[in-house]
């Protein structure tokens, strides 16, 4: 079989094609595609990196086993998040879960926090660093208000800006429908900042530099390791798709600015399984990999 050479601009259609003839560094390069936004997309939905980097895994071996299930009736990167919607609604609840309160309980944990200086503390870490973490901890906590099916619609609609055409194909819902529960989501969780957050309205007594002491406190923000700022590539309003169709904006948009502000991070290079996957006998067989 002779050896073919891919890049990052290669089509999907492209790689699936070769990825089903046999060629693994095709099959590679379609991951490796795809693998990035998956990671991203399960760190917002469950605000921790060791378990979004497990989900990704576990998406991407369902992909890859059902891959020549995919009729190319949709856009491919539709077909891989509905499989991503399916796997993340219907797995065990993870850690920050588990005891996920409301935002009404979130807001009342923040409230009994007490504020407290940075500058009576010693970290090696630039104090500005750790603020800001507190600051991404902090709304990802926010996320995880949502119930599952909200906080999917609302990564997929708001956060990466997915087309309601697209988010309804996703959901497996009327355009309408999305449009609404997406509307839904972003209303319950911009009243709650509206009504809470500092960031923009300034008459909101909760400032995330007086809260950082007491989350690090609680071992939600790691003073040494920082989670959410590591591997870096961009923020995430500079890799999302311009959206396509528009419809009304009935609520506010900074809310929306300071989420697409987090940074879009790198998967982690411990996604073992993928390659001991493409490795196996089975996966070699199904794909006749050269």
């Amino acid at each position: 079989m002779t050896k073919k050479s891919y890049t990052i601009k290669t089509s999907d259609s492209d790689l699936i094609a070769q990825s089903l003839a046999g060629h693994k560094a095709a099959l590679e390069n379609l991951i490796k595609k795809h693998q990035d936004w998956i990671y991203n997309v399960a760190l917002s939905f469950v605000g921790d990196k060791d378990e979004a980097a497990d989900l990704t895994q576990e998406v991407l071996i369902k992909i890859v086993t059902k891959l020549d299930s995919f009729k190319q009736k949709s856009l491919f990167r539709t077909w891989v998040y509905r499989i991503v919607k399916n796997h993340f609604l219907n797995m065990k609840r993870g850690k920050y879960e588990i005891n996920s309160p409301t935002l009404e309980e979130f807001g009342q944990g923040l409230d009994q926090l007490p504020n407290e200086s940075l500058s009576d503390y010693s970290f090696e870490v630039e104090n500005k660093l750790l603020v800001k973490e507190a600051k991404i901890s902090c709304m990802k906590g926010m996320l995880l208000c949502l119930d599952r099916e909200q906080r999917m619609i609302y990564i997929i609609g708001e956060l990466f800006e997915f087309t309601d055409t697209i988010g309804s194909e996703i959901m497996e819902i009327s355009k309408e429908n999305f449009r609404v529960k997406l509307h839904r989501a972003k209303k319950n969780l911009y009243n709650f900042m509206d009504n809470k957050c500092g960031l923009i309205k300034k008459s909101n007594p909760c400032r995330c530099a007086k809260k950082t002491a007491g989350f690090i406190k609680m071992g939600f923000v790691d003073p040494v390791h920082l989670h959410f700022q590591k591997n870096t590539i961009t923020t995430i309003n500079t890799v999302i798709d311009k959206k396509l169709e528009t419809y009304n904006e009935e609520v506010i948009t900074e809310y929306k600015q300071l989420f697409q502000e987090h940074p879009f991070l790198q998967s982690p290079d411990k996604l073992k399984s993928i390659k001991n996957l493409l490795s196996s006998k089975t996966i070699k067989e199904t794909f006749n990999l050269e």
